[in-house]
């Protein structure tokens, strides 16, 4: 007996969620990567089934609820993404992609947050004029406006800066990198930080 025009959408739809829910990782990771009708509800039951995996490894190792958040978006995404232009070669070891990714953005992310907090801790402790810095200006500045004010610098300027206080290299071993001298890496550094002070104090007064 036919199904009519109404009943088959149900149909189809009670048919698809029972077989997602059924399949195995790797059922769902196939079924992504053919696009097939249930490729939507394949990546919905994959995120659902490692979500919370994902986001417990990230507070573990990250020991931050919005990080390990960040972690679990980043690393699910990556795998659907990964899945769907066929690059991930053995489904059957989905799980272990998932994994291997989460470690790789992991690390990614405690790296970034150590590069943050080296150069907003370095930077008023190695040049104290940031503490007399014009009015409006806060001391201690913000990472996500710092980032953007040293996005503005030439490159030849944020190499300086990146090296100094996130590669804590001495002047003379950046002079080497650079090809120039250690005066010139002193007066391109001093020259950064004070354009920094600038944007940094534009930042704060406009917000």
């Amino acid at each position: 007996m036919a199904l009519t025009a109404i009943a088959e959408p149900r149909y189809r739809l009670r048919w698809m969620t029972t077989t997602i829910i059924g399949a195995t990782d790797s059922d769902l990771a196939r079924a992504i990567a053919a696009r097939t009708g249930t490729a939507d509800a394949a990546e919905a039951e994959l995120y659902r089934r490692f979500a919370p995996r994902v986001r417990l490894y990230g507070l573990r190792h990250l020991r931050d609820d919005d990080a390990a958040r960040d972690l679990m978006q980043q690393v699910l995404l990556l795998t659907i993404e990964k899945l769907r232009e066929g690059a991930v070669r053995d489904m059957d070891m989905i799980g272990s992609f998932i994994l291997g990714a989460s470690r790789m953005l992991a690390v990614n992310l405690k790296r970034r947050a150590r590069r943050r907090e080296a150069l907003l801790e370095a930077f008023p402790a190695a040049h104290p004029s940031v503490s007399a810095a014009p009015a409006g200006m806060s001391v201690e500045m913000d990472a996500e406006e710092l980032e953007g004010c040293l996005s503005r610098l030439a490159e030849r300027e944020r190499t300086v800066v990146l090296l100094t206080f996130y590669g804590e290299r001495p002047s003379r071993d950046i002079a080497q990198t650079l090809g120039t001298s250690e005066g010139n890496v002193r007066v391109i550094r001093s020259r950064a930080i004070e354009r920094l002070r600038t944007c940094m104090g534009a930042t704060e007064r406009a917000s």
